[in-house]
């Protein structure tokens, strides 16, 4: 069987709606045979032919099972930086809130316990970390986990006191009955 043939098979088996996304060691675990070179090759060849779109370097998303397109942003910042402490705060949690009046068009902004990074997912947007030395310990009853988008969340406040730790312009921000 020819090694495209084999990587759709095992994606069609391993995919759904729920796992879509797949780093670059998930593929070679797939195909773990093929020498470097051939394992570029295919990959290449995989997004010529629409099998695999690639979201940015070393991820990629299984069209076929990819359901909910207004979640890839998240769900990528998820896997790319699953070894991290992350939460989405700043102004994507301050924008879905309304205490920003702007609605950052495919921009996401997550505090990470990596170094801070802005990725560029191509037409889906960018993932951007900002980093944070905080511990989920010390933050832990300021967050809540969001299923939909895979990733904890800032509360209101805890997401305006990272406006201002990380020096973000708060000019936009609405003034908020909840203390700070």
């Amino acid at each position: 069987m020819q090694p495209i043939k084999q990587l759709a098979n095992a994606l069609a088996s391993l995919a759904d709606s729920d796992r879509y996304l797949f780093t670059l060691s998930d593929l070679k675990c797939v195909l773990p045979e093929h020498s470097q070179g051939a394992f570029k090759a295919l990959l290449s060849r995989s997004v010529k032919t629409g099998l695999l779109l690639r979201i940015c370097y070393g991820l990629y998303l299984y069209q076929p099972a990819a359901q909910d397109t207004g979640s890839i942003l998240f769900h990528a910042a998820a896997k790319l930086r699953a070894h991290c402490f992350n939460y989405l705060s700043l102004e994507t949690v301050l924008s879905d809130a309304g205490i920003i009046s702007q609605i950052p068009i495919n921009w996401i902004t997550l505090m990470s316990s990596c170094r801070s990074q802005t990725i560029n997912c191509n037409e889906f947007g960018h993932i951007e970390f900002i980093h944070t030395k905080k511990k989920p310990g010390d933050i832990a009853e300021s967050l809540v986990y969001d299923p939909r988008c895979r990733l904890w969340r800032a509360s209101v406040n805890l997401a305006i006191r990272d406006m201002r730790a990380t020096g973000r312009n708060t000019d936009l921000m609405e003034p908020t009955d909840e203390p700070v």
